[in-house]
């Protein structure tokens, strides 16, 4: 009976996300390179499995990277353009990480299938195969996706959500990308795996004369908040990194909602999420049910990886994901 059930909720979930990627774009297709690149994803997902074996921060860093790439610009793996003035020099996205990796998998690409897979491509399929690695839900993914052309540091912040936003400026922001109230509490769970740095939510503590730290941010746990002293009075703020989840790091779960109930959401974004009456009930239910999370993972993020997606005639297929063809 269990398994039959388990089939039942795979085959419903898979007409859900069949349902939700026909809408994303109508040239995005989960067989795009059945013929022209059969083992696309094979090597894509082998090369995310390597990085990830020799270093365990990759899987939070490539997830990362595709909210970051997706929000500029749409899918189109600007983020990727080196350059003066290119969204990597913004402060956010220089301590991304992940590049290597994008990079790594693109040069195997270019070995066997010439100008045929494209970097925007290589980033969605490397994020949703971090996921999986670390013990999140497998989801297929439509491809077909071009690599865009313009990528200017100016845009990068003004649609980023930075960690310190309202509940109201983040509504709004994920609102212009299509995405709804629920895809905004579904996909932080993201944070669910992954590094920060302290000086990304310095405006949850104070620093005296003398560098000794104390929280200012009287809504979180305290235990939790005298840990995050201890961590981030290691080194410099700017510096100094802590877990985004501080129970589960390396695993992909809904341990990221329960540490919101228990006050130890490491941003005030996070905690927003709680502290708010239109997110807490679904905050809730997705801390007491990890498949349901899944369930709704699987649907958000296959929105996120449909914004603003190049296809067809539009944008071009880089030969080096670090720089345009012309």
């Amino acid at each position: 009976m269990e398994t039959k059930t388990g089939v039942f909720r795979t085959k419903i979930s898979t007409l859900v996300i069949f349902s939700i990627a026909a809408s994303v774009s109508a040239s995005l297709s989960f067989d795009f390179y059945a013929d022209s690149c059969p083992a696309a994803e094979f090597i894509v997902r082998n090369t995310v499995s390597s990085s990830s074996s020799s270093d365990p921060s990759i899987p939070g860093k490539l997830l990362r990277l595709l909210f970051h790439d997706c929000f500029v610009e749409g899918c189109d793996a600007s983020v990727l353009l080196q350059g003066n003035n290119t969204e990597q020099t913004d402060p956010g996205n220089r301590s991304l990480g992940g590049f290597s990796v994008i990079e790594s998998a693109k040069r195997v690409l270019e070995t066997f299938c010439p100008e045929t897979v494209s970097c925007a491509d290589i980033i969605a399929l490397a994020a949703r195969d971090a996921v999986e690695i670390v013990g999140g839900p497998l989801i297929q993914i439509p491809t077909g996706r071009r690599d865009g052309m313009v990528s200017l540091a100016s845009n990068v912040r003004p649609n980023i959500v930075d960690t310190s936003f309202t509940m109201d400026a983040m509504i709004k922001l994920f609102s212009s990308k299509g995405l709804t109230l629920d895809d905004l509490v579904i996909l932080s769970g993201g944070h669910t795996i992954g590094k920060s740095h302290c000086s990304s939510f310095r405006d949850r503590f104070q620093e005296d004369s003398n560098g000794r730290l104390t929280i200012i941010d009287k809504s979180l746990d305290r235990d939790y908040a005298n840990e995050l002293i201890k961590e981030c009075s290691a080194g410099p703020i700017q510096t100094v990194t802590v877990n985004n989840d501080p129970e589960t790091a390396m695993l992909f779960d809904n341990q990221y909602y329960s540490n919101l109930v228990s006050h130890k959401g490491l941003f005030q974004s996070d905690s927003a999420l709680f502290s708010d009456e239109r997110s807490r009930k679904l905050v809730q239910d997705l801390a007491n049910d990890q498949d349901l999370f899944f369930q709704n993972w699987g649907q958000s993020f296959l929105k996120l990886t449909g914004i603003g997606a190049k296809t067809d005639d539009q944008g071009e297929i880089r030969r080096s994901c670090a720089a345009t063809n012309a």
